[in-house]
């Protein structure tokens, strides 16, 4: 059987876009793409115990919100923004070492965020959420004490910044780089592109 054709996705878990751009990913999957994830700190500058995030008022947030509505995900602004470096790295240590729970994860610290309002830089929090993935926490607690999830993360966001990216979501699609959260029937087209390239 051929190999799926793949498309390169980096994401931030605390980025709004990247939680809808969940049902564009979807798109491209059932289009026969596999999407491989990369993490990518989109908010460096967020020190360690986070910040507050303040009001989400004006057209931007109210356009996500439908978007949201639209792609059947439940929005809930957390009323603060984690450092989420601990949890990109755990995400990137699960691709790596644990393929199989990596979307279920991932899914997982999306939920926590935008849903349950929880704080992604609580290592209590990514552990739980990693259990409830079926992740080996001990095996990823040990690769993030040892520094190689923060060396992967760091790898990951080397990559984007190789192809150029420089905001979340970012897609690699045949070739292409494509930003932000495009119309769904715009990524329609460039699985169909991609399949066909």
């Amino acid at each position: 059987m051929e190999p799926r054709p793949s498309v390169l996705h980096w994401f931030d878990v605390i980025c709004p876009f990247c939680y809808v751009a969940q049902q564009r990913n979807a798109i491209l999957e059932g289009r026969g793409l596999a999407v491989v994830h990369l993490a990518f700190q989109i908010h460096p500058e967020i020190p360690a115990g986070g910040i507050e995030a303040g009001p989400r008022v004006g057209p931007m947030y109210a356009a996500l919100e439908r978007e949201a509505a639209a792609a059947g995900l439940p929005l809930n602004w957390p009323a603060r923004l984690p450092d989420t470096r601990r949890a990109l790295a755990a995400a990137e240590w699960v691709r790596l070492n644990t393929a199989q729970a990596s979307a279920g994860f991932v899914r997982r610290l999306f939920e926590a965020h935008f849903v349950l309002g929880e704080d992604l830089g609580d290592p209590a929090v990514i552990e739980r959420h990693a259990a409830q993935a079926g992740v080996d926490v001990a095996g990823l607690r040990a690769g993030l004490d040892s520094g190689a999830a923060f060396a992967a993360l760091a790898e990951a966001e080397s990559l984007g910044a190789r192809h150029g990216v420089r905001a979340t979501p970012s897609w690699l699609i045949a070739g292409e780089l494509v930003s932000g959260l495009l119309p769904p029937e715009e990524f329609e087209r460039l699985a169909d592109r991609a399949l066909h390239a």
